[in-house]
């Protein structure tokens, strides 16, 4: 026989009383049809209400699914009976796929790597927060029962996020009292446990600066039950959180919303600290403590309405760079030789929800160049940030460098990159900002060897002196010129056999032991592109693994 629904939420308690009040007005001829009519569509909104949202969430995934039925399967009372369990759990405790979902989409949100939960129950709620955090992020669950930790490990061993989680076993202030001696700190944590104990744990965590600076904590059962905010309630659990609550909204360090989602969440943040107008208690109020224009320093990094080019953007380091720069809010115009590369690459960031722009250009060609500039200007109306990175490179002895040779790769490596620079350089400072960044090499520092390729070394010095030099004559009228020399970098060609016993010899000179990686790159670009640079130009940015030091 199936077990009756048990009201939990305010809204399932309006729906039950409503139910109940129907039913009086059908058993009662008196009552008035139009009364019968308006609350059986009272009814029908609140009972719909969760169903619907149900539906229209993500569906969860089936390692969560099978947390839902193992959980609203099993037999809880036998197991606090069988003295399993210090307490009775009930299943509806479960925070199930809407609130999953909500956690899970709050983690993405708020770029959670490291989350702090106190009070684990069956693990539905680490489960989905644990699927949103990067794959070396981290869920410590704090559960007092041990029971709890068995039940819910062989679904988290099938699960791929399953690892990210570490429960520790134990009252939850003695986990907390660890962490915070510690010095450990979270992105994110959720509270629910003990509903008496909610407004020690919340003032412990603040107290201790276990929440990050742009930390969120998220509260559930804020709500209960409705019983927070009923004036006549006498329910001990009811008036605790009622307490926490008020504690929670006077609290000048944070600002709360409590969604009335089942029995309430509660979405507490940070709020930035203001002192007094010059000092209090020793704290300077300048740009140091409050940021620059109100910026963090990682938001100094954000490229947010920026349009920005990358040359040779088809391939290798400048497609590496054209996703940096898009991932960091900038608008990006893939620039390559090759139609079909820049358009693949363009295709890439789109479905990364990136705006980009695939064109096609010979950088050896003034009238390419120009045309270049011309169509991203006409398209988005300005350019903020240019990088020059197209290039070419052919080996050959000093005494063997053809002519032709020598002007091919002086033609695209530095003719090019000056064209580019001269071209954007006239849009910049038209508009009085800008960043342009080349791509030397840590050729321009020493002569890398054995392989020979001379005309590559003396064109990579000459962008550097190219870079210095526009840098000084432009810095002063809103454009920096900076660029960046990277070491000999991994790619596919790298690894052909006949370049094998190069790379040998490359390793053995480079004490960081390893070939650049195209990522090795990508926040340098970001830093270059962005205003947290604005007092660098002409400088040379070296990322080689400290090979240009031996």
């Amino acid at each position: 026989m199936q077990t009756a629904k048990v009201s939990d939420t305010p809204l399932e308690f309006i729906v039950e009383y409503l139910h109940k009040a129907k039913e009086i007005a059908d058993g009662n001829a008196s009552v008035p049809e139009e009364l019968r009519i308006n609350l059986q569509k009272a009814v029908d909104i609140a009972s719909g209400l969760d169903p619907y949202l149900e539906k229209m969430s993500s569906q969860e995934s089936e390692p969560l699914a099978e947390l839902f039925r193992k959980t609203m399967s099993h037999d809880w009372e036998k197991v606090y009976e069988d003295g399993k369990t210090l307490f009775k759990l009930p299943k509806e405790c479960i925070t199930g796929q809407v609130e999953g979902q909500v956690l899970k989409m709050l983690v993405h949100m708020s770029k959670a790597r490291r989350i702090l939960e106190i009070g684990m129950f069956t693990g539905y709620g680490a489960l989905s927060m644990a699927e949103a955090l990067p794959e070396d992020g981290e869920l410590i669950a704090c559960e007092l029962e041990p029971y709890l930790k068995e039940f819910v490990q062989p679904v988290f061993d099938k699960s791929p996020h399953g690892r990210k989680i570490n429960v520790k076993i134990g009252p939850a202030m003695d986990a907390l009292k660890e962490l915070a001696a510690t010095g450990e700190q979270f992105d994110m944590v959720f509270i629910d446990a003990d509903k008496v104990n909610y407004i020690n744990y919340y003032k412990f965590i603040m107290d201790n600066n276990l929440l990050r600076i742009d930390g969120v904590i998220c509260v559930d059962n804020s709500l209960f039950k409705g019983r927070v905010y009923l004036q006549d309630t006498t329910d001990e659990m009811g008036l605790a959180l009622r307490a926490f609550n008020q504690f929670v909204t006077s609290d000048p360090r944070v600002e709360q919303v409590i969604i009335p989602l089942r029995d309430g969440l509660s979405v507490i943040r940070r709020v930035p600290h203001i002192p007094g107008p010059d000092t209090q208690n020793g704290v300077t109020f300048d740009e140091v403590f409050r940021g620059v224009q109100g910026k963090a320093v990682l938001d100094r990094l954000r490229l947010d309405k920026k349009v920005a080019y990358v040359t040779g953007g088809g391939q290798g380091i400048g497609r590496a760079f054209a996703h940096a720069l898009g991932e960091a809010g900038a608008k990006v115009a893939i620039i390559d030789v090759d139609k079909d590369k820049a358009e693949k690459v363009a295709e890439e960031l789109r479905l990364k929800g990136i705006q980009s722009l695939a064109l096609t250009a010979d950088i050896s060609k003034p009238e390419d160049v120009q045309r270049m500039i011309d169509s991203i200007v006409s398209k988005w109306g300005a350019i903020h940030i240019a990088c020059n990175n197209a290039g070419i490179n052919k080996n050959s002895a000093s005494e063997d460098t053809s002519l032709e040779e020598w002007d091919q790769t002086f033609n695209v490596n530095l003719r090019g990159t000056f064209m580019c620079c001269q071209a954007v350089g006239r849009v910049m400072l038209k508009q009085g900002y800008g960043k342009i960044i080349n791509t030397a090499s840590m050729a321009s520092l020493i002569v890398p060897h054995p392989q020979k390729q001379l005309s590559y070394n003396t064109s990579k010095a000459g962008v550097v002196k190219l870079t210095q030099t526009l840098g000084t004559e432009w810095v002063e009228r809103g454009v920096r010129v900076n660029c960046i020399s990277p070491g000999i970098v991994d790619t596919p060609l790298i690894h052909s056999e006949s370049l094998e016993p190069l790379v040998k010899r490359w390793l053995s000179d480079i004490p960081a032991g390893r070939l650049a990686q195209v990522t090795d790159l990508q926040a340098a670009i970001v830093y270059l592109a962005s205003e947290a640079s604005d007092y660098m130009t002409g400088h040379n940015l070296v990322i080689e693994g400290g090979q240009s030091l031996w």
